[in-house]
């Protein structure tokens, strides 16, 4: 197994998932929602940003994604699209944007590439996303599916919760690849059963609360940056504590505005 990331030269490809499992290297994806943390991200050397309905709670305060819109998202992935340089750009399809016909998934999926210029869509659900994905694939748009916990269906799965059911997401995921996705998104579904799937399917599974088994792994870059002091899964790591740095920064600028001390000469034209 390497760790070492494909060429910084070019610009990440669904091909190169492919590869990547075939080669036992981990992918690394984050979620981003604006220009400056897109560079950011695609500086470090991510595989894949993407560009999660989870704005909807990261950016926006709303208590989950469903009020996230089909504008509001082409309006978030423009701006990482334009920003990224090498990374495979993933935006997700929000809520009531392909679930109502195979026609409105189309529409919603061909906006996203030909307006915000992403490379690919990620879409929930497994059985019940099998036409779908499979009609994306037909004409081109790449696919990420996403099951396990599916944010968008949190209600009629009694909140957020482990999904503990393995053979429904055996089949689930099954159905993902049958239909031509690239790679899969499994969300909050216990280690075991996510290393168990990893090892039986051919696509690349994501993982995001679902071990160290996964051909790689998705955090919120609000998370991994340590920028909420709210509630945090048990799945997430936080690699800094820049909501301290903000908070220090802000407060030394107040006190010296107040204080008379800045703006010094320095930062004053003659």
């Amino acid at each position: 197994m390497t760790s070492q990331p494909p060429s910084l030269e070019r610009p990440v490809t669904v091909a190169d998932f492919q590869t990547a499992k075939s080669q036992g290297r981990k992918l690394v994806v984050v979620t981003a929602y604006d220009f400056p943390m897109a560079r950011l991200c695609d500086q470090a050397g991510v595989d894949a940003i993407l560009v999660g309905d989870s704005l909807g709670m990261v950016v926006q305060g709303y208590p989950d994604c469903l009020s996230v819109t089909l504008d509001q998202m082409l309006y978030h992935a423009g701006m990482v699209s334009r920003a990224v340089r090498r990374a495979l750009v993933i935006a997700d399809l929000p809520f009531m944007s392909y679930q109502a016909s195979v026609r409105q998934a189309l529409s919603s999926a061909g906006r996203m590439l030909k307006e915000a210029r992403v490379h690919a869509v990620k879409l929930e659900g497994g059985q019940r996303s099998r036409k779908t994905i499979r009609r994306l694939v037909e004409i081109g748009i790449p696919v990420m599916g996403h099951v396990g916990l599916t944010p968008q269906s949190y209600h009629a799965l009694g909140g957020y919760r482990v999904q503990r059911d393995e053979n429904r997401l055996i089949e689930d995921a099954l159905a993902v690849e049958e239909a031509g996705a690239f790679a899969v998104v499994l969300e909050c579904v216990p280690a075991e059963s996510a290393r168990r799937l990893t090892a039986r399917l051919r696509i690349p599974t994501i993982g995001i609360g679902a071990g160290a088994g996964c051909d790689g792994q998705v955090l919120v870059s609000h998370d991994l940056l340590g920028l909420h002091d709210g509630f945090k899964p048990r799945f997430v790591k936080a690699f800094a504590d820049l909501r301290g740095e903000i908070l220090r920064a802000l407060s030394t600028y107040c006190r010296e505005v107040r204080e008379g001390t800045f703006p010094a000469p320095e930062h004053e034209f003659k």
